[in-house]
């Protein structure tokens, strides 16, 4: 069996996680590698029903995406998980569940993820209207040390996916392609 693992994006909201994810699980079929993707909206209305977002029951969400990550991985699955998870000790508690894990920053000024925010859960939390929101009324901590840091401001869903692919290579999680 493959060795599995988890690719954990984690962003401010609408900085690109759920874009990368699916260009992820494409560039993964190629190469017939078994994939799931954990998507954090996904994954809170099934697996996490009923947390609001305090810190503590985002702590909680993060922790039940982790276990469940760490299970898959386990069996040879690729994990991708697309979820905010905005702070790094729940982060690292995650981590501490997967023995192969990737960290992936996908970074995006919080004025393009506002413009990019087709939901107005921006525009909801400046008004008032979306307590606890990350980036406007709750903080994000970037990570300190992530295996890669994307910028999709910057960089096209391809380059992403390739220093993305190309950091679980060196990481030893992947073959390198011919």
């Amino acid at each position: 069996m493959s060795n599995g693992m988890v690719i954990w994006l984690t962003g401010l909201p609408c900085a690109g996680k759920s874009t990368l994810s699916r260009a992820l699980v494409e560039h993964f079929a190629t190469v017939s590698r078994g994939t799931e993707v954990l998507d954090g909206d996904i994954v809170r209305k099934h697996l996490s029903y009923g947390l609001g977002f305090s810190r503590e029951d985002r702590d909680v969400n993060v922790r039940r995406i982790g276990f469940v990550a760490g299970l898959l991985a386990r069996h040879g699955v690729i994990v991708i998980v697309a979820a905010v998870s905005p702070y790094r000790q729940a982060r690292d508690d995650a981590r501490k569940l997967v023995d192969n894990f990737v960290e992936v920053h996908v970074d995006a000024p919080l004025a393009v993820c506002e413009k990019r925010d087709v939901k107005g859960m921006y525009a909801e939390a400046r008004a008032g209207k979306r307590a606890n929101f990350t980036g406007v009324d709750d903080p994000y901590e970037h990570p300190l040390s992530p295996e890669v840091r994307v910028s999709t401001a910057e960089q096209s869903v391809s380059d992403c996916v390739g220093s993305i692919v190309g950091a679980c290579e060196r990481l030893g999680y992947l073959s390198p392609r011919a």
